[in-house]
């Protein structure tokens, strides 16, 4: 084997365990040259060793020999190649990215950096970038914080973006049992304010991470200054077939796993599109690396439940309670999201006639789609006057 290329051999010995340190604190992350080797990066006990590539590795990052060259020279290269979409970051995006940024030579306060944080209830899986009034950032349904990748680069320079893996997700823990509705995830987020000495915070929350979002302004608008929905999960207004069904299973059925995992990886990339490129694909693996343990399934089960039984009207319907929201919001709508219906936009103007609304030519998930449009619309949302915004 050829020795490897001084840009990875720059990046290994840039390693930085205060920014990024794996959990139990070894990990194998692969960096590939396309159209030539591989070599592998053994991460043990806050070292960093270069070796030649053996067996499965936990996280493989590929890129072509110049891209390698330019994350190497450039300081803040990683993450921007990376958006480019010239380097690919595959089976553990939260293991790839915090290599990059552990790797990047960045000392500023305003730097990529991973942490897990010990909460009142559970320890919380975290992402933060920049400095400045804080914004934290909630994901959907079967995401993770590394959905919002995009945000943190695109709004760290005005605000430290704090993404997390709600518990259940991601690598944040996932007790067994947990009832995981809005009410539950909405006392998590508060767990982690606390836990950040944070006494308030902007809100942005995608699918399920929006009436996550929603839930904390309901019942503690005094934590929150604003809150930015994109494509959130909103209440069923018709009717639902399978609510009475669904009433009677109970999501720790999740703990046994029926389908082989081919089958299930199988399924996943027929339902998505574009499931093996870029973001889409780094998203599945994400999913899957989850979904495929006991905990994570019997999570993911759960909240997808409490989606769909949730009472739209009545006393504690959530249409009804909507209406008493008091921090501001900015709804951002995607025309062609399948999942949140662009209709439901006449119902939130009819519960907040204040709440400003934004229109984007996307999907379900607008900060990846369409991360300026998005980013522009939040950001200045989150920097207007405090003005209610009509």
């Amino acid at each position: 084997m050829t020795p490897p290329p001084r840009s990875l051999q720059t990046l290994t010995g840039r390693y930085d365990r205060e920014v990024f340190e794996p959990e139990g604190g070894r990990a194998r992350v692969r960096l590939a040259v396309v159209g030539s080797e591989a070599w592998d990066v053994s991460l043990d006990g806050g070292t960093a060793r270069l070796v030649p590539a053996e067996g499965d590795a936990d996280a493989t990052l590929t890129a072509d020999r110049q891209a390698w060259t330019a994350i190497a020279e450039d300081l803040r290269g990683g993450m921007d190649v990376y958006r480019a979409g010239r380097l690919t970051v595959r089976r553990n995006l939260h293991l790839g990215v915090g290599f990059l940024a552990a790797t990047s030579g960045l000392t500023g306060p305003g730097r990529v950096r991973f942490r897990m944080v010990t909460t009142r209830r559970a320890r919380l899986s975290t992402l933060e970038a920049g400095s400045g009034p804080p914004v934290v950032a909630l994901h959907g349904l079967g995401g993770t914080k590394g959905s919002f990748l995009p945000t943190a680069a695109e709004l760290g320079g005005r605000f430290r973006v704090i993404a997390v893996d709600l518990p259940g997700f991601g690598d944040s823990d996932k007790p067994i049992g947990a009832s995981y509705d809005a009410r539950f995830f909405a006392r998590a987020v508060i767990d982690l304010l606390d836990a950040l000495e944070l006494d308030r915070a902007h809100l942005i929350g995608n699918s399920l991470g929006g009436r996550v979002a929603l839930e904390v302004g309901l019942l503690h608008p005094d934590r929150v200054e604003r809150l930015a929905l994109l494509c959130p999960s909103l209440a069923w207004r018709r009717a639902r077939p399978w609510a009475p069904l669904l009433r009677l299973t109970r999501p720790e059925l999740g703990l046994v796993q029926i389908a082989p995992r081919p089958l299930v990886d199988a399924i996943v990339r027929r339902l998505i599109p574009d499931a093996d490129e870029g973001w889409t694909a780094a998203g599945v693996d994400e999913f899957l690396r989850a979904y495929l343990t006991p905990a994570g399934r019997a999570a993911f089960y759960a909240a997808a439940r409490h989606i769909y039984l949730e009472e739209p009207h009545g006393e504690a319907g959530f249409w009804p309670r909507l209406r008493g929201l008091q921090p501001d919001a900015l709804f951002i709508w995607g025309q062609r999201d399948r999942l949140v219906p662009i209709a439901f936009e006449r119902h939130v103007t009819d519960a907040l006639p204040h709440a400003r609304h934004v229109e984007l030519d996307c999907g379900h998930v607008p900060q990846v789609e369409r991360p300026r449009q998005t980013h522009d619309a939040v950001g200045a949302f989150l920097e207007a006057p405090a003005a209610r915004c009509d």
